[in-house]
């Protein structure tokens, strides 16, 4: 289920964020088999804007999200995007 607009897809087709259990890190998970505590957003910019905007990210893995990690992920995303046309990964 999507964090930003809460419609309900395959995994394959949402984008993973996960906090790694090691060293807290937060990234995006390209394969969806990463540890650690995780949540999925659609292929859609504007849901990725308001998991962002409204602190959504910070709630769902359980950490303080600093504005940092927030802006790379926004980049990844954003690459993730355009690379890929909004098209599933694999």
């Amino acid at each position: 289920m999507c964090l930003g607009c809460g419609t309900r897809q395959p995994k394959g087709e949402l984008i993973r964020i996960v906090r790694l259990p090691d060293d807290g890190k937060i990234v995006t998970d390209q394969t969806g088999r990463l540890n650690g505590r995780g949540c999925y957003v659609c292929r859609k910019q504007e849901c990725m804007d308001v998991i962002i905007r409204k602190k959504k990210l910070s709630r769902a893995l359980d950490t303080e999200v600093s504005r940092e990690t927030v802006e790379r992920l926004a980049a990844e995303f954003s690459e993730l995007l355009s690379i890929n046309g909004g098209q599933t990964i694999g």
